[in-house]
């Protein structure tokens, strides 16, 4: 489903990616773990265009998406939760839920996928129309995620979904990323919690300074003693 090759990145004379190759197939939980400053989000900020490559191609369905405008990506069936949840702080739940279904004018349809988005949240139908700048962090990770799907992507990229959340509410998170999978949405997830990432994914790449260099099966890496002493504090 995508298919990067040969990527490079670079911030005027920083290379932050370097020779990327990375493929993720329809139906896939896919993980892309590594430090903080490895170039995760840049892998995800050129995926969706927000990053142009130096060289290298992004490839969607077969089709190349390299320069394409990020907002005309949505349309074409990739969503993201993006880093840091970016909320509409001054909307409602309700409302934030609403614009990721912007592209939408089935209004049945959008309102099961509202009602869908509540049943994997309960605590967002709780809060339906308190205003999102004032929920906790986890309540607005919930409303990021749950915005996401409303466009009913067939690619969603979730940007450290974890970072910075009480364990209880990551294992809500966790819970929810299995149940997307279930419903047949493919998943490329960025995490710093290799742990938790590397048991709800079925494959990933580990991203050292703008290079990968380790991929293959969740669990083989998950059992590596380079990840454990890594990546899991073993």
């Amino acid at each position: 489903m995508l298919t990067l090759e040969n990527v490079s990145v670079s911030y005027g004379a920083i290379e932050a990616l370097t020779d990327i190759n990375l493929e993720v197939g329809a139906g896939e939980v896919v993980t892309l773990i590594g430090a903080n400053g490895a170039g995760k989000t840049t892998t995800l900020r050129t995926i969706t265009s927000l990053l142009n490559p130096r060289i290298g191609r992004v490839m969607f369905e077969g089709k190349q998406i390299s320069g394409i405008p990020a907002h005309k990506l949505v349309p074409m069936g990739i969503a993201m939760s993006p880093e840091g949840r970016g909320v509409f702080a001054n909307l409602t739940v309700r409302e934030n839920l609403e614009m990721g279904a912007y592209i939408r004018s089935d209004k049945k349809g959008i309102a099961a996928d509202m009602e869908r988005g509540f049943r994997m949240f309960p605590r967002l139908k709780e809060r339906e129309s308190q205003k999102a700048g004032t929920l906790s962090g986890g309540e607005q990770q919930m409303v990021a995620m749950a915005r996401s799907l409303m466009s009913r992507p067939r690619l969603l990229l979730l940007d450290e979904p974890s970072l910075g959340l009480a364990p209880l509410v990551v294992h809500t998170i966790f819970e929810a990323i299995d149940e997307i999978r279930a419903e047949g949405t493919t998943i490329l997830l960025v995490e710093q919690n290799a742990n938790a990432a590397l048991h709800h994914s079925d494959r990933a790449y580990v991203l050292e300074s703008g290079r990968i260099v380790m991929q293959g099966d969740s669990r083989e890496l998950a059992n590596d003693p380079r990840v454990k002493e890594a990546y899991l504090g073993e």
